[in-house]
């Protein structure tokens, strides 16, 4: 019996890069499933992000931006984020961002959770923050982000079901904010 079947292991054999840039690398891995079949996989890795759900002050408008994605040409509300630079703290980059693309500094920022997008075959952590409270201090420096507005919360549910905010990091950050908002609710 092979490691692989002892525990349910998928074992890497090796990995041989195919393409890499500053945004990308894919390469081949020959992986072993735990029944004991080999085979090459294709693996993909990016960049880890990091988006943050900003909310107002008294907590009732989160700050989103509607932009198009020209690869899946779709239209959507979009959380502030990017990619962090090297050697820098997640939270540090999602600060760094709703400055950049907005021009509102947070107040308070706390870490909700961290998830892989795509967990089969790409390598890409999403780092997903809340910050209670903005404060206007500039303008945007990044000006191809689409157009910031505060939208009400209590929207999102309903903008969700029309399909008006898609992307990942968006969807698991403002559910993971409505879940909590909602047990707190619950528990009042």
């Amino acid at each position: 019996m092979t490691a692989a079947q002892d525990d349910g292991r998928w074992i890497v054999h090796d990995e041989r890069p195919v393409y890499e840039s500053d945004w990308v690398t894919v390469k081949l891995t020959d992986v072993e499933l735990p029944s004991g079949e080999r085979f090459e996989h294709h693996t993909l890795s990016l960049p880890p992000a990091a988006m943050t759900v900003v909310l107002d002050d008294p907590g009732e408008h989160v700050l989103m931006s509607w932009r198009h994605r020209f690869v899946p040409d779709v239209w959507n509300w979009e959380l502030p984020g990017g990619l962090l630079d090297v050697n820098e703290e997640p939270a540090t980059t999602a600060a760094r961002e709703v400055l950049e693309e907005t021009g509102y500094r947070v107040r308070a920022i706390e870490h909700l959770v961290t998830f892989e997008p795509m967990i089969g075959m790409v390598r890409n952590a999403h780092h997903v923050f809340l910050a209670r409270g903005a404060e206007l201090v500039a303008d945007p420096t990044e000006l191809n982000e689409g157009k910031f507005q505060w939208l009400p919360l209590a929207d999102v549910p309903e903008l969700i079901a029309q399909g008006r905010i898609v992307n990942s990091g968006s969807l698991v950050g403002l559910l993971h904010v409505l879940a909590l908002s909602g047990r707190k609710s619950g528990n009042e």
